[in-house]
């Protein structure tokens, strides 16, 4: 497996078909992020563009190899194993994305909360954020792996089931995603007593400290 890994992710380095998606972050990340915002907010959008950009990486590797290598690789090994190969190519290099985004918010980033009545600790914040970003990659590799082949194989279908499906995982209430964004902007809020104790995100457990 571990050689099939290899390959997968040396055939995604050659083509250069991640560029695409990393400069889509990238500017995206460039016009939503600025120096000196509060921290959580810029981790919550960071996070959200993640999952759209995993699905898409994700989609490229399950198709980047071509057809008569696929054949020869899935005769020797196995084509479950190549697809997952592929698979988790796409999802270690949208965590390595995720991690330096993360990274990069927390350094420019403001130690505070939205209203700035609250100081925001980096280190639980970046924490916090790696595991919204996380949570993001995940559901995004769900999303791409269902959204392309074998599942589904015509690239127009492929590509509107798979920004549907992104965009529903975003803003649906009760999605591990949309709760683990949100719950990072408002994760130094005062919610009433009956939502403090329902509260899950990966924010909550943040020591903010009035300032």
């Amino acid at each position: 497996m571990t050689a099939l890994l290899r390959y997968q992710a040396d055939l995604l380095v050659r083509s250069q078909r991640w560029l695409a998606p990393v400069l889509l972050y990238a500017a995206f990340l460039g016009i939503g992020v600025q120096s000196g915002q509060p921290v959580l907010d810029s981790l919550g959008y960071a996070a959200a563009g993640l999952l759209p950009v995993t699905a898409w990486l994700v989609q490229l590797c399950a198709g980047q190899e071509p057809p008569a290598a696929r054949t020869v690789a899935a005769a020797a090994v196995g084509s479950a194993r190549v697809h997952l190969a592929a698979l988790l190519a796409a999802l270690g290099c949208a965590g390595l994305l995720g991690a330096a985004g993360t990274l990069l918010v927390v350094l420019i980033s403001k130690p505070a909360s939205t209203d700035n009545a609250v100081r925001v600790p980096l280190l639980p914040a970046g924490l916090a954020g790696l595991l919204a970003a996380a949570c993001c990659v995940l559901l995004g590799a769900v999303v791409g792996a269902l959204c392309t082949r074998p599942v589904l194989h015509r690239r127009g279908w492929s590509v509107l089931a798979t920004v549907l499906a992104a965009l529903l995982t975003l803003v649906t209430s009760g999605s591990p995603a949309h709760h683990a964004v949100t719950g990072l902007v408002t994760g130094c809020s005062r919610p009433p007593p009956s939502r403090r104790r329902r509260s899950r995100s990966p924010a909550d457990s943040l020591p903010c400290a009035a300032e």
